[in-house]
């Protein structure tokens, strides 16, 4: 990729997102005529709810169409607090929360606000794709934590003390996970929040898969295991992945008040505030409770379930089971193939995209989305198992 001379420096350290190519590559194919089966999608596949869709219309109609507020309308920052308090034991009130355009711009923010030029942020690995991308355009540096899959792609406490150093500023936690569906516990959670708390880093908490979680487990917040932490902590979250609404745009956050104050007055010279019409669906949203959510959830479960026991025929495939988020990272170590030929092979002989897992820091892995019906994933894993048998 070239970059002209002229254009800021911090834009020579982003690589673009790697899940561009084989999406466009899929796209390219299926307007050819050929049938691709899509495992590449990062959003779920059922429709954003009526209900929504007709608050959104009702907000059209009654000419509720101008600026709002830069940090969102009151009364979605009340129902997103109310929120916080029902699902997270968190008390954050209205005022420090800011609501952006979509929980990527969220983590956009809070990494921009913190990090200044040589900090470090700590960023577990795999990650996802954004993650690094956004710290280097903050100019900050991205430290990398390897995981394992025999500890589930979860850091440990030693892991974390032996990646601080004196420039680190932040540490970024996803659970659920993309790409890996890992899930921390509350214990998991304790001690990393102990370490954070006694170093005085700060902890970005991705929470945008919170609602798609499985096998009888419990999301935890960490903000919510004790005063030091929840001083230390920014929570992210959204309504993408919750109420099916990617393309709506809505996602927020919540921290110290010094932090908010400081996303408020870069959001007003940049965004402003969020689309008005989005913002009025997300209050229909969050006052509805989870009776969506929770049904999408099952059967998301049931898809997963459905991939995982196809997987397990396929010896040249290893994987860690998801417990959240609806990806499937597979070990493709034993193909002796790189992610992107692996991909790019799946995908011109099978006619199945999948993501290399190169993007999110493991070339030897792929990323499998189960956001797609069952009849799609039936002839995806028999089509992956034609091709695994014939390497």
């Amino acid at each position: 990729m070239r970059i002209d001379t002229r254009l800021a420096e911090c834009l020579k350290k982003v690589n673009p997102s790697s899940t561009l190519s084989i999406t466009s590559k899929a796209k390219k194919l299926r307007s050819e005529g050929v049938d691709i089966v899509s495992l590449a999608a990062g959003e779920p596949d059922f429709d954003t709810p009526d209900f929504i869709k007709e608050a959104a219309i009702e907000a059209i109609r009654s000419g509720f169409t101008k600026y709002t507020p830069t940090t969102g309308i009151p009364e979605l920052k009340k129902a997103i607090s109310e929120k916080f308090k029902k699902d997270n034991t968190l008390a954050y009130p209205p005022e420090q929360i800011v609501v952006s355009s979509g929980a990527k711009h969220s983590i956009f923010n809070a990494i921009f606000v913190l990090t200044n030029k040589l900090d470090e942020i700590l960023i577990p690995s795999p990650y996802w794709v954004s993650y690094p991308e956004m710290v280097r355009l903050c100019q900050g540096t991205p430290r990398f934590i390897n995981t394992l899959p025999g500890n589930n792609f979860k850091i440990t406490p030693k892991d974390l003390e032996k990646h601080i150093t004196p420039k680190t500023k932040a540490l970024i936690l996803n659970s659920p996970s993309n790409p890996t569906g890992c899930v921390y516990s509350k214990e998991e959670l304790s001690e990393i929040a102990k370490i954070c708390a006694k170093k005085k880093i700060f902890v970005i908490s991705d929470e945008i898969y919170e609602k798609i979680i499985y096998d009888g487990l419990s999301h935890v917040s960490i903000a919510s295991l004790g005063k030091e932490i929840f001083d230390l902590s920014i929570t992210v979250n959204g309504l993408s992945k919750s109420h099916s609404m990617t393309g709506w745009r809505i996602g927020y956050l919540a921290g110290p008040p010094y932090i908010v104050e400081a996303i408020s007055k870069l959001q007003d010279h940049t965004t402003s505030n969020p689309v008005s019409i989005a913002q009025k669906a997300a209050v229909a949203a969050l006052n509805a409770g989870d009776d969506f959510s929770r049904a999408m959830c099952l059967e998301f479960q049931k898809r997963r379930d459905y991939c995982l026991e196809r997987l397990t025929r396929m010896k040249k495939l290893k994987f860690v089971v998801p417990r959240g988020a609806f990806y499937i990272f597979c070990d493709i170590s034993k193909t002796k193939l790189d992610s992107v030929t692996v991909a790019n092979r799946l995908i011109d002989e099978a006619q199945v995209a999948a993501i290399p897992g190169a993007g999110f820091g493991r070339d030897d892995f792929i990323r499998l989305s189960f956001a797609t019906g069952i009849e799609q994933l039936k002839k995806a894993m028999d089509r992956i198992e034609v091709w695994m048998n014939k390497l």
